[in-house]
């Protein structure tokens, strides 16, 4: 292959993605990273192919490159290491639906604008779509800044081709019913396979945008606020509710240390000045505390709707109603928009603070509406004894929101930069998991959480463990990257779950044990003034475990609310004995989606002991349907099958001829 690079200026520019912990490891004085032998760009999945069964014989590892602006370690480099550089394959087609086919290397500002000038939108803004990919979307399962409207990355693909580490290329294409692995590459981080191209759903262009901000006396009003648009069906594109500290500055356009860095005067003088605010980050936290109860005592919200006239007018109107109802103050369109003409600058504020001796990262986590105000008080705690820290809310669902942390420090307390960097991570992590947090909304796990990993998902990390098995049984992709070594934590068995069904009202959520009839869900969940979305359709007698095994038939139609998501979490038995736990997530950007191995694969791998559902109020008014026309059963390939058949191989070693899924995926 001609397109490689040895040269010092490649190895120095692909040896790690934008993990801040690098900056601060440099500043620290601590040794650069090691560099990989090569680079290569790759033209088509041919070459890709190609590449794969080399370093499989040549025992050489590779590792995905996208445009490189991951912030979790994903990317690093080291002897025997060639990153693969996608940006090449970036041809793009508009396919009936509408749909886009798209390579794996396009950049999302370029692709985007190309996309609004031909009326559509995927409507993915992430705050890096200047320097990201569509791959690299797919890989870390990422969101955009509309989210709100159309949902995150997982909510819009349609198919993801790869190259599996057996140097196999696959096409899986997403179903509504029937076999569907796509979700487990979607979030995989490049150690399943190389994404060379993907299929996004598309939108009509927005014609229309509406722009509002209210605030709230405190951060817990503003959540609730928000808690109730989403439970209520609306699906505003864009909500962000600010804390009383990131309100305060956002009002100014920036947040304090960046602007201390910034103000005119000697370099030395605005370090000092920087170091002062940061070194003390304990006091400083009590100060805020105190002041929030007295001079900040405000949160706001930020609002913006997108679509066609009416329903923008509609939808604006039903969620001023809803914002005024619970205590919100409108404050006009001016924050709005503000925030949407100085959307991407996020991603650019950070050289000042390097260069005045602190840091700053960004951290971000999802739970479930019931438990949202307390992982927010529990990490702030805990960062607050390290860093700087501010809050807010981003991505919203009817079930549970992200939380989205920016912090900021400097050496203190006897502690290098280094030091007081991997303290706060640890805390706020440990925190955020304590409160009932999962460890990822959209950023992903690379190498900063995965020791993290075990404590989230258990015994699941084994079974990704075994995915990687049966899809690259070298481990010639990303090793390293998601996947931490083995731990007692993933091998300790959990206890069997509970028998009596739960429904937490707030998050309108309900745990069902699987031997339950959707009849007798139904009935259950309708005594406590809620309903389960299905169709007259659905078969009632049917046990949950057997209606998720055949594909949940009777849901609503997955792109009609893409910010919809039915099972947010699980309890399931594999066929082994070993249980998985995955706690309830309105999103989550840990790995694979395990729940594919249960959803539509008619218990082929195991069963679900007892299954988490989003319901809603009576009441409510339900969401508005986006159209698409596109497919949504295209027929299973014989590259699915054969996939398949390898991951029941690793996990099922016993299963038997004729366990796998049926083919029959319409209906």
């Amino acid at each position: 292959m001609a397109r490689v690079s040895v040269l010092r200026p490649d190895l120095e520019a692909y040896a790690r993605d934008l993990w801040p912990r690098g900056l601060v490891e440099l500043a620290a004085g601590h040794a650069r990273g090691p560099l990989p032998d090569a680079i290569v760009w790759p033209e088509s999945i041919d070459e890709v192919s190609a590449l794969v069964r080399l370093a499989r014989r040549e025992g050489i590892a590779l590792v995905p490159f996208g445009a490189g602006s991951g912030v979790c370690g994903g990317v690093r480099g080291g002897a025997r290491r060639v990153v693969v550089d996608t940006k090449r394959m970036s041809a793009w087609a508009i396919r009936p639906g509408p749909e886009l086919d798209v390579g794996a290397g396009a950049l999302g500002i370029q692709l985007e604008e190309a996309l609004l000038e031909r009326g559509y939108t995927i409507g993915h803004y992430p705050s890096s779509i200047l320097c990201s990919t569509t791959g690299g979307w797919v890989a870390a399962r990422g969101a955009g800044q509309c989210s709100g409207r159309y949902g995150k990355v997982e909510d819009m693909v349609t198919f993801v081709e790869a190259v599996l580490g057996t140097g196999e290329p696959v096409c899986f294409r997403r179903r509504t019913s029937g076999l569907d692995l796509a979700p487990l590459l979607v979030g995989s981080e490049g150690t399943l396979g190389v994404i060379t191209r993907v299929g996004l759903r598309l939108h009509p262009a927005p014609t229309t945008r509406a722009y509002a901000a209210f605030a709230f006396d405190d951060f817990e009003r503003g959540i609730e606020a928000v808690r109730l648009v989403f439970q209520e069906g609306l699906r505003p594109a864009v909500t962000r509710l600010y804390d009383p500290l990131d309100t305060l500055l956002f009002v100014h356009g920036e947040d304090a240390p960046r602007r201390i860095a910034k103000e005119p005067g000697p370099v030395g003088l605005r370090a000092s000045a920087l170091r002062a605010v940061l070194g003390a980050p304990a006091a400083v936290a009590r100060a805020l505390a105190l002041a929030e109860r007295t001079l900040l005592s405000r949160s706001a919200l930020i609002v913006v709707h997108e679509g066609d006239a009416r329903s923008v007018e509609r939808e604006a109107h039903a969620v001023a109603a809803i914002c005024r109802s619970a205590g919100g103050r409108a404050l006009g369109e001016g924050p709005a928009r503000a925030w949407f003409r100085r959307r991407y600058s996020v991603s650019y504020r950070q050289s000042p603070l390097f260069r005045g001796g602190a840091f700053s990262d960004t951290m971000e986590v999802a739970a479930p509406w019931a438990r949202v105000p307390e992982v927010y008080r529990a990490v702030r705690r805990s960062l607050g004894e390290h860093v700087l820290v501010m809050a807010h809310l981003s991505h919203a669902y009817p079930d549970g929101s992200s939380l989205y942390f920016t912090f900021a420090g400097v050496e203190h307390g006897g502690r290098d930069a280094f030091a007081v960097y991997d303290d706060a991570w640890r805390a706020a992590l440990a925190a955020a998991m304590s409160a009932g947090a999962t460890l990822s909304h959209h950023h992903g796990v690379g190498r900063s959480k995965a020791p993290r990993l075990p404590a989230e998902l258990g015994a699941g990390v084994a079974v990704i463990r075994a995915l990687k098995a049966a899809w690259d049984p070298s481990g010639v992709l990303n090793p390293g990257a998601l996947i931490p070594p083995p731990s007692d934590a993933e091998r300790l068995e959990p206890p069997p779950p509970p028998r009596e069904p739960f429904f937490d009202a707030v998050s309108g959520l309900v745990e069902l044990p699987g031997d339950m009839t959707l009849g007798e869900a139904r009935a259950w969940v309708e005594a406590r003034g809620h309903v389960l979305p299905l169709s007259d359709a659905a078969k009632t007698d049917l046990a949950i475990d057997t209606w998720i095994a055949r594909g949940m038939p009777g849901l609503p139609d997955r792109y009609a609310d893409p910010v919809y998501t039915p099972l947010p979490g699980f309890h399931a038995r594999l066929h082994d004995g070993r249980r998985i736990v995955v706690r309830p997530s309105p999103r989550r950007a840990v790995g694979p989606d395990l729940s594919a191995l249960f959803v539509g694969t008619e218990g082929a791998l195991g069963r679900i002991e007892r299954a988490v559902l989003v319901v809603s109020r009576k009441d409510a008014r339900g969401a508005e349907p986006l159209p698409w026309s596109g497919e949504r059963n295209p027929p299973v390939g014989a590259d699915e099958r054969a996939a398949f058949a390898e991951v029941l191989r690793n996990l099922s070693p016993s299963a038997v001829p004729g366990s796998s899924p049926s083919d029959a995926t319409s209906g």
